[in-house]
């Protein structure tokens, strides 16, 4: 019983395990990979360790940059923010050839290529449709000055309200501008919807009620903003040091343990913490200057500092 049962857990023995045993017999240092037969050998006992070994280096060689870049045959990354994903290629505007050369005789042919090529880039009405909404991706991601995996998450949430025929019956403009404040919200950066507003085609009653159908229809849970978020935007756009956008995180900790940060603007709460970390660090900055720069009243920023002074116990001057 004993041996027929030993003979049955070898012979359950998968070829991952096998090759992880002979990688454990066989020290590192001795393993080579055979580039002709593409197998991994081990030195010492000649044993191949694996097999069939799929090698994803290119078979050209580069010695400079230049000649990297000249040899290669790969186009960019897949991305999102492009309606095609970035399979297609598109042929450059330049009016010389591959070696340099200035085209005389090809350069009405070059142009008819070059017309028929972006006209087979998009030839259905939802790529029409993706193509004109990446444009305007690109250009509210760099008006706001957003990074690039804002821009993928924005892509993304808009491919997928196109999927569901959500942007049917309504602007194209509005249902980006609510994917780039989803995607805000969702990655934890500081945007409101007054800025995104601000550069968008279509007003901020608009915006919302994109937002909204966005979060019920692709059920998407997004937390409440954290005032914290916005505290180093706003310390450095007024140049104040790091020690004030520690203490204003310490007050509003202290505010949110209290209880009191529930159903208030987390611009003007972050404002006003900023205000009473100045007047404890003796930096003068006036509360007109930083309600102008986080985009509230000053107003706001008075009643908020009411509100977290009785909370931290901290006498300011008004």
């Amino acid at each position: 019983m004993s041996n027929s049962s030993h003979n049955n857990n070898s012979n359950n023995t998968t070829p991952q395990q096998e090759q992880g045993d002979k990688k454990q017999k066989c020290p590192p240092e001795q393993i080579v990979y055979d580039a002709a037969r593409a197998e991994y050998v081990c030195l010492e006992t000649g044993e191949v360790i694996e097999e069939r070994v799929i090698d994803d280096r290119a078979e050209w060689r580069a010695f400079t940059p230049e000649e990297r870049e000249r040899r290669a045959r790969t186009g960019g990354p897949i991305t999102p923010t492009v309606h095609d994903m970035g399979f297609t290629t598109a042929i450059d505007y330049s009016d010389r050839d591959a070696a340099g050369h200035t085209l005389v005789n090809k350069k009405y042919q070059l142009y008819k290529l070059r017309k028929w090529q972006s006209r087979t880039r998009i030839l259905t009405s939802v790529e029409r449709n993706l193509a004109h909404a990446m444009n305007e991706l690109d250009r509210l991601a760099d008006l706001l000055n957003l990074p690039t995996y804002i821009r993928e998450e924005a892509a993304k949430i808009y491919r997928e309200a196109v999927e569901k025929g959500l942007v049917r019956g309504r602007s194209i403009e509005s249902v980006i501008a609510a994917a780039i404040y989803l995607a805000c919200r969702l990655r934890k950066l500081p945007r409101t919807l007054d800025e995104i507003e601000e550069y968008s085609r279509v007003n901020r009653k608009e915006i919302a009620r994109c937002y909204r159908l966005l979060l019920r229809e692709l059920n998407i849970k997004v937390s409440t903003s954290d005032p914290a978020d916005f505290v180093p935007r706003i310390a450095h756009a007024l140049g104040l040091s790091g020690t004030v956008v520690r203490v204003a995180i310490e007050i509003l900790n202290k505010a949110r343990e209290a209880g009191i940060l529930g159903g208030k603007d987390p611009v003007g709460l972050a404002a006003a913490a900023v205000y009473l970390a100045c007047e404890k660090l003796g930096e003068e900055k006036s509360q007109k200057e930083i309600a102008s720069v986080a985009g509230v009243t000053e107003v706001t920023v008075r009643n908020r500092c009411r509100e977290l002074m009785k909370v931290i116990s901290m006498e300011v001057e008004e």
